[in-house]
């Protein structure tokens, strides 16, 4: 049987695609501490279900393609916080952020076209790029450069004429980098003076750690044309299963090409997006919160991995994510170890290995993303086994 030369482009999940070995790892009595998937165990705000646990409708129908008016409402009223004005028709509802991506992408890109991302990079942008016959163009970083991208003149030589868009992740997911104003001010002037459309995935813009106030791409209204913000409850209220994003856009022309895709799968869940309407009740208190609490848990990873001799990591200042630099050959490899042959009093250690986080062959090869989403006790733990992983990784040669 033939398949789709497209889908054959694409990858497995680097944070996903071990967990063959975790099933056989547990059943051999191994406990896994998981640093690989960026799910919050921070509880999910009562809210949600209390809202769900309240809807008394005697049919649960089909929601209007755009969006329950309800969570369109709280989405333009949070976004107006921000001193970000909306319109009702400058949002759409998403099945998570995801789904607000491959929608935006499958807009604007063709066979053959172009898209700039700073790498390392979400891994699953491969897969919403490459499904339209784009492909990515890397933005290059390195892990001692603290993958800094925020350069007019890197930027700008990479344009050519199948250029179509800028997409950033701020704050960073895997990096846990966090642009300034004048660095976004900087990329929306390079996306007005070339005719792009520049991205801002958004989806971790209340976790930024050193005092900054919360920033949007949409804040500039000269390029509302060209701004493009997808977002998400996902990590912001630790909602990911519920699967409800967001696509905002002033561009009334995109949103417009973007409803086809909205009636095409006809609605997001309407009982999730009920759930989350209520979401957007949750105080600013809750937030403080939170943030306080990712930040001593980076404290502790970057603690920790400051002891590894070896390791090359700058401190992130958002998300919940870090990018390290190990001192081992292969960390496909090293995760494999780790998960058939290691263990320490029964325990042993996943992350994501950092290869498929690149858009260049070759790069990322001896580098790991950890999400720092365990409690504090664990989180100590895992990284005590990181450290014993890698002493016993390298001695066995």
């Amino acid at each position: 049987m033939k398949f789709s030369s497209k889908i054959l482009k694409c990858g497995l999940s680097p944070m996903r695609k071990f967990h063959p070995y975790a099933v056989a790892a547990e059943k051999k009595g191994r406990n896994i501490y998981h640093l690989n998937i960026g799910q919050p165990d921070i509880e999910t705000p009562k809210a949600f279900f209390d809202a769900v646990k309240n809807f008394e409708q005697p049919v649960l129908a089909y929601a209007a393609s755009p969006g329950v008016p309800a969570y369109i409402d709280a989405v333009r009223e949070y976004y107006g916080k921000l001193n970000i004005p909306l319109e009702n028709g400058d949002i759409l509802a998403t099945t998570g952020g995801s789904e607000a991506l491959e929608m935006v992408l499958a807009c604007i890109l063709d066979d053959g076209d172009e898209i700039l991302i700073p790498e390392p990079f979400y891994p699953n942008y491969n897969t919403f790029v490459k499904v339209t016959g784009a492909s990515i163009r890397p933005i290059p970083t390195t892990a001692e450069e603290g993958y800094h991208y925020a350069d007019r003149e890197k930027i700008e030589s990479l344009i050519n004429e199948h250029t179509r868009a800028i997409m950033v992740t701020n704050p960073g997911n895997p990096t846990g980098v966090v642009l300034s104003r004048d660095e976004m001010r900087m990329i929306v002037d390079v996306a007005k003076a070339h005719d792009l459309f520049v991205i801002g995935d958004e989806v971790y813009r209340e976790f930024v750690y050193a005092g900054q106030s919360l920033a949007s791409l949409a804040e500039f209204d000269d390029a509302a044309e060209n701004v493009v913000v997808v977002d998400s409850v996902s990590k912001r209220f630790s909602a990911c299963g519920a699967r409800i994003g967001v696509l905002v856009s002033r561009n009334k022309d995109l949103m417009a090409q973007a409803m086809k895709w909205c009636q095409g799968r006809l609605c997001s869940a309407t009982l999730d997006q009920v759930g989350a309407a209520a979401l957007y009740s949750v105080g600013p208190d809750y937030f403080a919160k939170v943030r306080e609490e990712y930040k001593l848990r980076r404290d502790t990873v970057m603690r920790k991995l400051a002891d590894i001799p070896g390791v090359v990591c700058k401190c992130p200042e958002g998300a919940f994510y870090i990018m390290a630099k190990l001192p081992v050959d292969d960390a496909d490899a090293f995760q494999t170890w780790l998960l058939e042959e290691f263990e320490d009093h029964g325990d042993t250690v996943m992350f994501a290995p950092g290869e498929g986080f690149y858009g260049t062959p070759g790069k990322g090869k001896d580098e790991i993303r950890i999400a720092y989403v365990l409690k504090q006790a664990d989180l100590e733990r895992a990284m005590d086994l990181l450290a014993l992983g890698i002493q016993a990784y390298n001695a066995r040669k």
